[in-house]
């Protein structure tokens, strides 16, 4: 029998990205007890919500996905709501999962809690050797409380709560709406339609030199079952690949693969944000036997190719 069989699982954010993955490959896995509250039931900055949930729905492991998220200008314009609401998500449900005995509370972090200039590839390790990037440091702070939280709890109750850190996700199905969407979608909808615009130029902020690396979202769902079932300490565990690439060069990929031949110009007056990231995943390979196995080149096709599928099928209804 799956570990999962037989577990009552709540799954916060699972109606978004990546908790709409982890629900599928909790299915896969045979559980079929699987709760997503939703935001207009369950608004989860709100106390009684919390105890509500806990009390409607008795689990025994909660995968807290739940954010309120965006790329950098999503955070530059809302860096109290995304430090609150973050911060008091993860705080209410930690706590009323340890009230409640559930057996293990799965909390998600970011890596943007890691300090702006960490040694790459990055470490666990190095986690408080510094201040956060500024443009995203309310919400990287926000979700790093919850392994403060983590430890303490661990220490004092004895609650078996994990903490992951996984890097920017991609994939079908991403967030494409320019207001809040990170770079790959805000990339991809960008050069797509100046594709079908047939414009001669696109400008892309920043320099183009920052690096990243990237987790196809399906890789990262599967690294959250693992660690879910065989991890159970409180040391933060980083989620990633080996990928570092340029958003120079992830740029000039996506616009091949949306069919762009126009110029690329880089608006410098905008920022660039963290100048590099790359995990050192070692740990989680280790530690529960995650590796990411998506190539990121088809990765990326794939999501171009989802897009393309979603804008079509969005365009026939509206015609109809």
């Amino acid at each position: 029998m799956s570990f999962w069989e037989d577990k009552r699982v709540i799954v916060t954010g699972g109606a978004g990205f990546l908790g709409s993955y982890v629900v599928e490959k909790l299915k896969e896995q045979g559980c079929k007890n699987i709760f997503v509250p939703l935001v207009k039931d369950y608004d989860l900055t709100k106390e009684k919500n919390v105890i509500r949930l806990c009390k409607d729905y008795p689990a025994d492991i909660i995968i807290h996905l739940a954010a309120v998220v965006g790329g950098i200008g999503a955070n530059r314009e809302n860096p109290g709501k995304f430090y609150y609401d973050n911060m008091v998500m993860g705080a209410m449900l930690m706590e009323y999962a340890r009230q409640f005995k559930v057996d293990k509370f799965v909390a998600i972090g970011t890596v943007c809690a890691y300090p702006k200039f960490t040694p790459v590839p990055f470490r666990e390790e190095d986690l408080w050797n510094g201040y956060p990037e500024e443009t995203n440091a309310p919400y990287g702070l926000a979700k790093k409380m919850m392994l403060v939280q983590s430890q303490a709890y661990r220490t004092q109750y004895g609650f078996n709560s994990i903490f992951l850190l996984p890097l920017n996700l991609y994939g079908p199905r991403d967030n494409f709406n320019p207001n809040s969407s990170h770079v790959i979608p805000a990339l991809i909808k960008r050069f797509f339609e100046a594709t079908e615009g047939r414009k001669e130029e696109v400008v892309c902020w920043g320099t183009g030199k920052p690096t990243r690396g990237f987790l196809y979202v399906e890789d990262a769902a599967e690294g959250i079952l693992l660690a879910g079932e065989k991890y159970n300490k409180s040391e933060p565990v980083n989620l990633g690949s080996d990928l570092e690439i340029s958003i120079k060069n992830l740029s000039e990929m996506i616009a091949k693969f949306c069919g762009f031949k126009g110029k690329i110009r880089w608006d410098s007056s905008k920022p660039d944000g963290q100048p590099r990231r790359k995990l050192d995943t070692s740990k989680a390979e280790r530690e529960f036997g995650f590796k990411a196995g998506m190539d990121f080149e088809e990765g990326l096709k794939r999501t171009v190719e989802w897009y393309k599928k979603y804008i079509d099928s969005r365009g026939r209804k509206e015609s109809n």
